[in-house]
C-alpha cells in the first residue's frame, strides 16, 4: 500500500492527482473500515487513516473519504473551536483550495469564499501568488497552505498576501517545516528532482524552511502567532482524530496564524 501510494504521488501529473485521487482513496477505504479514528472535516470512521507521504510514508495520514491530512484535520479543529470562521461574514481568498475543505467552505452561507492557483483545476481563478489579481485590502481572511515552498519568490507572495488582506485580517500560511535546521535553507542552483528530494525533501520544493519559519513570515509586515491546540487537546483527541503530537519531527503540529493590523 504505502509504495502504491508514494509511487502515484510521484509519478502522476499533481492536477489529475487532484481530480480523480479521491475516487482510488475511497475504494482503498474500504480495506479500512472500523471506528478507531475519526475525521473531524467529513466525520467519517475507519480503523485507522491510509499511508501517505512523498518520500517516506506516514502511517495513519490521509482520510479515505475526504482526503484529509494530519494538518487539515488539525487546522478544520482550530477553525471551528478557536475562530468565528464558521460564524461570522468573511471574505476569503483560499489559494491552492485542498479537496478537503472545497465544497464544505463553499457551503457556509457566512463566507464569500474564493479559491485561487495557478495550476489547481479545482480553483475557480488562475492566479500566481506573486502577483495575486484583486485590489488592495480586499480579504477577511487568507489561507495558503503548502505553497510557499514551491514559488520562485516566497517574500514577494508574502508581500502580495500582505497586500490584499484587509487590516484586521487574518489567515493560515502552512509549510513543511524541518525542526533540525535552524535557518531557511535554499540554493537556486538545485534544480533536479533527485538534487531538490536530496536538499528540500520533495522534487517540486525549491527551499527548506526552518525553525524561522514564523520569523520569515513576519518580513512583510505579518504578526505571526503560532497557535498550538494539539497541546490542549489531549492525547485521546490526537489518537481519535489521527493528528501529529507535539513532538512530531516535521512541526505540521502547529498552525501559523497570521494578522494584519
Amino acid at each position: 500500500m504505502k509504495g502504491l501510494i508514494r509511487f502515484f504521488l510521484n509519478h502522476i501529473p499533481r492536477k489529475y492527482l487532484q481530480l480523480f485521487s479521491h475516487f482510488g482513496a475511497r475504494g482503498l477505504g474500504l480495506l479500512y473500515m472500523g471506528n478507531k479514528v475519526e475525521c473531524p472535516v467529513c466525520g467519517h470512521h475507519y480503523k485507522k487513516f491510509l499511508p501517505y507521504g512523498y518520500v517516506s510514508q506516514r502511517e495513519n495520514a490521509l482520510c479515505p473519504h475526504c482526503l484529509s491530512l494530519e494538518r487539515h484535520r488539525l487546522m478544520w479543529l482550530w477553525l471551528k473551536e478557536k475562530s468565528d470562521f464558521f460564524t461570522a461574514n468573511h471574505k476569503v481568498l483560499h489559494v491552492a483550495p485542498e479537496y478537503a475543505f472545497l465544497k464544505r467552505f463553499e457551503k457556509f452561507s457566512n463566507l464569500d469564499y474564493i479559491t485561487a492557483d495557478l495550476e489547481s483545476p479545482l480553483a475557480k481563478v488562475k492566479m500566481d501568488i506573486q502577483n495575486i489579481p484583486f485590489p488592495e485590502n480586499s480579504f477577511d481572511v487568507i489561507f495558503c497552505n503548502h505553497i510557499l515552498e514551491h514559488v520562485d519568490d516566497y517574500q514577494l507572495a508574502l508581500r502580495e498576501m500582505y497586500r490584499v488582506m484587509k487590516p484586521g485580517g487574518w489567515g493560515i500560511i502552512q509549510s513543511p517545516i524541518n525542526v533540525k535546521r535552524e535557518a531557511t535553507f535554499e540554493d537556486k542552483s538545485i534544480v533536479t528532482h533527485e538534487e531538490r528530494v536530496k536538499a528540500f525533501g520533495q522534487y517540486d520544493h525549491v527551499r527548506e524552511f526552518g525553525l524561522d519559519y514564523a520569523e520569515r513570515l513576519g518580513e512583510c509586515g505579518f504578526h505571526v502567532s503560532i497557535e498550538k491546540l494539539v497541546e490542549e487537546i489531549g492525547d485521546e483527541k490526537i489518537a481519535r482524530y489521527g493528528l501529529l503530537s507535539y513532538d512530531a519531527i516535521s512541526a505540521e503540529e502547529y498552525l501559523y496564524v497570521v494578522h494584519k493590523n
